[in-house]
């Protein structure tokens, strides 16, 4: 009995200092918090809105936007101009390959929602695109208006209008389909960038794409589903000692709003550690399953105190004043 007494106060005492441990390990707490603001990510650039309730991949968005607040496009030039004057710090934009071997910037599989085109995207050359009215099929009151026909005629950019355009401001860009090629294609392209422009750029898309496009530019950040597993999944189980896998390095994580209080370290350790490995955190709001974003001065209260990593957001009009104030 004395020494089942004895073992069982050897274990007490080492539960103890394990979960001190973790504790201490972990804790926001005892961590320095680092300077300055979160960094804004602006969803599609400056974009018309939508209810998020019951929206699906095959829903037109279009058909459904709030009552329009500002006058423009997603995917534009202007759009993205106006985001990044708004006070964004990244931009997230979409590309399709086109059938004379550029990247159209564009969200849909298929013409039919958002423009007077018909088809699918990535089956037409860019010129073809370029005839098309990309603000045709934007709707607030069920079809009775139609605010942006005729205003967005000639406005889908190619993605080297868009780097050329913008030399040094930061991007997010989200290859639409997941095919091996594209990821090739993208990557030859982005191969005549020097390192320093690089940096500034992170590709994010399907697991076949965006490990072909890792393969043939190793230098470039990117992101996937299969990234996001190597590097998450391994730290769930042992980030608690404050290990950081490998697989973590120079790649960028999305972490869902309602998941983030379950992370190691949740949010000054994490965000520190990843800092660490050269990984870039984006939180992403509710359970990340349709690009919600942290839109309204209600969202942000959300937030943990003093937080100042990535902040993905529908809004930023909306969104860039409230953290300056």
């Amino acid at each position: 009995m004395k020494i089942f007494k004895r073992n069982m106060k050897k274990i007490f005492i080492f539960l103890f200092i394990l979960i001190a441990f973790m504790y201490a390990n972990n804790s926001s707490l005892l961590t320095k918090n680092n300077d300055g603001n979160p960094l804004l990510l602006a969803h599609r650039g400056m974009a018309q809105t939508f209810p998020m309730e019951g929206v699906g991949n095959d829903t037109c968005t279009a058909k459904m936007i709030y009552e329009p607040e500002h006058p423009y496009i997603e995917n534009t030039i202007p759009s993205m101009e106006a985001a990044f004057e708004a006070g964004a710090d990244i931009v997230e934009f979409d590309i399709q390959p086109t059938t004379d071997g550029e990247f159209a910037v564009f969200h849909d599989w298929n013409l039919e929602c958002r423009t007077d085109g018909k088809g699918v995207t990535r089956e037409h050359t860019m010129e073809e695109l370029k005839q098309l009215d990309i603000g045709y099929g934007y709707t607030s009151d069920n079809g009775k208006t139609y605010p942006f026909r005729s205003k967005g005629v000639g406005s889908m950019p190619s993605l080297n209008e868009v780097l050329t355009y913008f030399p040094k401001e930061n991007f997010l860009i989200h290859i639409k389909g997941n095919e091996k090629n594209e990821g090739e294609q993208l990557a030859k392209y982005l191969s005549s960038f020097p390192k320093e422009r690089l940096n500034e750029l992170t590709v994010y898309g399907g697991n076949e794409a965006i490990q072909a496009l890792k393969e043939h530019l190793p230098e470039i950040r990117v992101m996937s589903m299969d990234t996001m597993k190597s590097c998450m999944l391994p730290y769930i189980a042992l980030g608690w000692t404050g290990y950081v896998p490998s697989s973590c390095e120079h790649t960028q994580i999305h972490l869902p709003e309602e998941y983030s209080s379950f992370i190691w370290g949740w949010p000054n350790r994490f965000l520190n550690r990843m800092d660490n490995a050269d990984a870039r955190v984006v939180i992403v709001a509710g359970d990340g399953g349709w690009s919600e974003g942290f839109d309204t001065k209600e969202d942000l209260k959300r937030l943990p105190e003093n937080y100042n990593g990535i902040i993905w957001t529908n809004r930023i009009d909306t969104i860039a004043p409230s953290i300056k104030e």
